[in-house]
Order: C-alpha cells, then structure tokens, then sequence
C-alpha cells in the first residue's frame, strides 16, 4: 500500500492531475490509481518517474511502451488511452512509446524537471526495447512544446493525435 505523506505535495500532485486531466470523469483517459500503476511497472519499470523533496513529489511523468500497431490504432482514434493500456501487454518487445503524462506543482514550473523525467524514461525502456517512435495526446500548448523537446532530444519521429 502506498504511503500518503501527511498534508504532502503528493495530494497536490493528485488534484492537479484531476483538474487538468480530468480523468476521473473521463472513461476513455486512463485514470490512475495502484492497479494501474501495478500494470506500467509490470510493463516496464521506467513507466512512470518522479522528483521528489522532503515533502513528497513535485513533479510526476507516465510514459508507455507498446507497439506500431496499438500506436497507430491510437492515434486513428480506434482505441482510447484505457484501451491502449489494456491491449499492451507485458512481455512483448516494444517499438513504440506513448508520452503519456506529465504534472509538475506550480512553483517549480520552468526548470526542465518534465523534460527530464520523461527522457530519463525514454532512456530507460531503449534499454530494453528497439523504441522506434514516439506519440503524444497532447491537452496544452506546453504538452505539444514538451513532446516536441522530448522528440528532439531522444532523435526519436514523434506523432501526434488530433484533437
């Protein structure tokens, strides 16, 4: 069972995703709690990264790994965000990676720290599969420009799915 720090960033962390993403009120968005959580670290252990401080995480990054053609079938909008989870399994080699997410608290926006955790986890799972592209889903202008920069500095084609 995860530990919630006492009146931590974790819960800020929490109900920014919730504003901004909307998730929970969403059915095709994937909404994550520890079963979904479970399932990206079986998937792969850099699916998901954080910053922390002594006050729990101040920034938060979900990538995942899956295949060309679940890619594909994602952004011709044939699957949702859920379905593109639940059709990835465990196991398999992976050539294609979803931008999922990204949130950072407010007060350390602008120093790198979504870039950074998002690249450390495309590094991450090269590593272990021939990643081949990259896709994103993006809900802001500073998603499109983060997908973008994660492109360019993996040198990985990076597509997008339309709104």
């Amino acid at each position: 069972m995860p530990v919630i720090e006492d009146g931590s960033n974790l819960q800020r962390m929490i109900r920014l995703a919730d504003e901004f993403f909307g998730a929970k009120s969403d059915p095709s968005q994937i909404s994550v709690n520890e079963k979904v959580m479970m399932a990206l670290k079986g998937i792969h252990p850099s699916t998901m990264t954080e910053r922390r401080t002594s006050r729990g995480p101040i920034a938060w990054g979900m990538v995942i790994p899956t295949t060309h053609g679940i890619m594909q079938q994602f952004l011709a909008k044939q699957v949702t965000e859920r379905q593109l989870l639940r059709l990835t399994r465990a196991g398999r080699k992976y050539d294609s990676l979803y931008l999922c997410s990204a949130i950072v608290l407010p007060e350390f926006r602008r120093k790198g720290y979504a870039e950074e955790l998002l690249c450390k986890a495309v590094r991450g799972i090269r590593k272990d599969h021939p990643i081949e592209s990259l896709f994103y889903w993006s809900f802001s202008a500073v998603g499109t420009k983060l997908a973008k920069a994660i492109g360019k500095e993996t040198d990985l084609p990076l597509f997008r799915r339309k709104p």
